[in-house]
């Protein structure tokens, strides 16, 4: 936890808050905090800055707080993936979150398990309980937005020509064709497959809404890599 993230109910004041549960435990056994200590904090959705600790024991913090920082910039992209198994999904949504990716669409494909959209770490309180990790340990205060769309073909045909509509569409997809970009300098719509990849007809939906293949070279990669190193490659 690089950032100790702060939200409206912990506000006892205008400057004040009391902190219990796992951000309690965190400064107790990995910070090892004491009264007097002064730790980065942000409020959710708004400003970072510093929380001087005024009392902390097995009860309960208390923190004064100051904010004067922006959060970092989110990059200019909208993040499209394959759902991916439960497991991976936690792993991805911090990454996304603490990459600064500010729109991510969780999308069916052929090759996804259909008892992949039964797990409950789908529920709004198991992505928001992920995306929280990933804003404290990049330092960043604002959620991304996550849209899922247990449909393909309707999500492609009917809403993404205008989600990617002045984007540079992408999708990412190993095969014969160009290399992915580096450092682009407009935004982005990126379609990330499952493990086993797009199926053909889905690379040729995906490209009649305006997401051209492009692959990273001959090896096939972890979504969660793939995430990694085309966001990495592209910004």
């Amino acid at each position: 936890m690089n950032l100790l993230l702060l939200e409206d109910g912990d506000f006892v004041a205008a400057d004040r808050v009391r902190l219990s549960g796992r951000r309690l435990v965190h400064l107790n056994e990995v910070h090892r905090a004491e009264n007097g200590d002064t730790l980065r904090v942000g409020r959710l959705g708004g400003q970072m800055g510093r929380g001087q600790l005024l009392q902390l024991d097995a009860s309960g913090a208390e923190l004064q707080v100051a904010f004067d920082q922006p959060p970092p910039a989110k990059l200019p992209i909208t993040l499209l993936l394959a759902l991916p198994r439960p497991k991976m999904l936690k792993r991805v949504l911090q990454s996304v979150s603490a990459m600064g990716v500010p729109r991510l669409v969780l999308l069916n494909s052929y090759r996804v398990e259909k008892s992949f959209w039964q797990t409950p770490f789908l529920e709004p309180a198991a992505i928001r309980e992920q995306l929280i990790l990933g804003l404290e340990q990049a330092r960043d205060t604002v959620l991304p937005e996550v849209l899922i769309e247990k449909r393909f073909k309707p999500f492609v045909e009917d809403r993404l020509p205008q989600l990617a509509a002045g984007t540079l569409g992408l999708t990412g997809h190993p095969g014969d064709y160009p290399a992915c970009p580096r450092a682009v300098e407009q935004p982005v719509t990126l379609a990330i497959g499952p493990e086993g990849g797009w199926i053909p007809y889905e690379v040729d939906k995906l490209a009649e809404a305006g997401l051209q293949p492009v692959q990273l070279g001959e090896r096939i990669l972890r979504v969660e890599t793939a995430v990694t190193a085309l966001l990495a490659r592209l910004f």
